[in-house]
């Protein structure tokens, strides 16, 4: 029986409209309909991922709740394949269920102020201390830890061998003592983002994903999978900021010059490009873990999430320059659609930070992805500790 099918049996058998939500969610996980593509027994068939559409169109159509995924989306697009690659069995039935029914919401503790770019330069340290671990150190940008119950970390276990050999990637509680976290407000006026500080957190050696000193690797994971998540996620034509820009145009016929409906069609094109090499994107990670390719359709994201709400400042002119959100909220999800123009070009800026900085990226796609020579690196193969810091 295909999928959409044994969607279409399950709901038969659970009215979305008589059960708690959580209780639905929970039954759903466990009946192999979380994504199909996982494991039995982790909310999986053991079935290719692109049959995940047909479950999602059969739950839709019935009204059923959904895992509100924008919120948990750290979870689900990065957290969840790096638990189920690099995970034991243990830690996989321990997280994998509650992180896809919303109840743990994750976040992820990587960048750090003084690293900057170079994520393999991290200074945050794991020191081992019986069966578990001593963390010390400030990550920052991060997002969803205000209302986190699980991390994802990597920290220097090791600062005796290069930078990238001595990282170990654990699992960090964050209602443990030591963790603090503090809202960084930003251009927005929000504080979607936080800086949290480390000070002698406990972590046990049963939350290390991977083995010690492995932990580059086991993070390559988690990166991968949240460029694909941030820049080739499913939508339609004109979704996003270019619909928004789109219908600006066809509302307001005042706002229209020529020069302005040339950039809107190269946009217009541009999107529709991204949208589609992101279909084709979702196609290939069906056959196996994304590659470098997700960093050039999050390279792509930022540009044009940048240049389009750049178009409709524009547009606008001085209506587009007014944005009156500047009370520090503390937002669950980034919402472009649902707010201001000037909202959408403040917040665009990100775009090319988050998930990886442009500048990295273009190194990674450059190198991995078209073969051309890497870059001279002077500290290849020195020590952590003898590096300038």
């Amino acid at each position: 029986m295909r999928p959409a099918d044994l969607a279409k049996e399950f709901l038969a058998a659970h009215d979305p409209n008589a059960l708690e939500p959580l209780d639905f969610l929970r039954a759903r996980f466990d009946a192999g309909l979380a994504w199909v593509q996982f494991p039995e027994g982790l909310g999986g068939l053991g079935l290719p991922r692109e049959e995940q559409a047909g479950v999602e169109e059969a739950f839709a159509a019935a009204g059923a709740p959904d895992n509100n995924p924008r919120r948990i989306g750290i979870g689900l697009g990065m957290a969840a394949p790096t638990i189920l690659r690099h995970g034991t069995d243990e830690q996989r039935r321990r997280w994998l269920r509650p992180l896809w029914t919303g109840e743990e919401v994750w976040c992820q503790l990587f960048s750090e102020p003084g690293a900057g770019s170079d994520l393999a330069g991290l200074a945050t340290r794991a020191v081992r201390d019986g069966d578990g671990w001593v963390v010390d150190g400030q990550k920052v940008w991060t997002s969803m830890a205000h209302e986190a119950r699980w991390a994802i970390l990597i920290a220097r276990t090791d600062p005796a061998v290069p930078k990238h050999q001595g990282i170990t990637y654990f699992v960090l509680d964050m209602t443990a003592p030591g963790v603090e976290v503090r809202p960084l407000r930003q251009a927005t006026g929000e504080a979607e983002f936080n800086e949290v500080f480390l000070t002698g957190v406990r972590v046990p050696d049963t939350d290390r994903l991977g083995a010690v000193g492995e932990g580059w690797a086991v993070a390559q994971t988690t990166l991968m999978n949240e460029r694909v998540a941030i820049g080739g996620g499913a939508s339609p034509r004109e979704g996003g900021v270019i619909g928004v820009v789109a219908d600006l145009w066809r509302e307001r016929p005042e706002l229209r010059t020529p020069a302005l409906h040339d950039a809107l069609l190269r946009l217009w094109v541009e999107a529709e490009a991204a949208r589609l090499t992101g279909t084709r994107l979702r196609q290939q990670l069906a056959a196996g873990q994304p590659g470098p390719e997700g960093s050039a359709a999050k390279l792509l994201f930022a540009r044009l999430n940048q240049e389009i709400s750049g178009l409709e400042l524009d547009l606008l002119g001085e209506e587009g320059l007014r944005h009156d959100e500047w009370t520090m909220r503390r937002p669950t999800v980034v919402d472009f659609a649902g707010r201001t123009a000037g909202y959408r070009y403040l917040r665009a800026k990100g775009n090319s930070i988050e998930g990886g900085t442009s500048e990295i990226l273009r190194n990674i796609v450059a190198e991995r992805v078209l073969g051309l020579p890497p870059e001279h690196r002077l500290d290849k193969d020195v020590a952590w500790k003898d590096l300038p810091k």
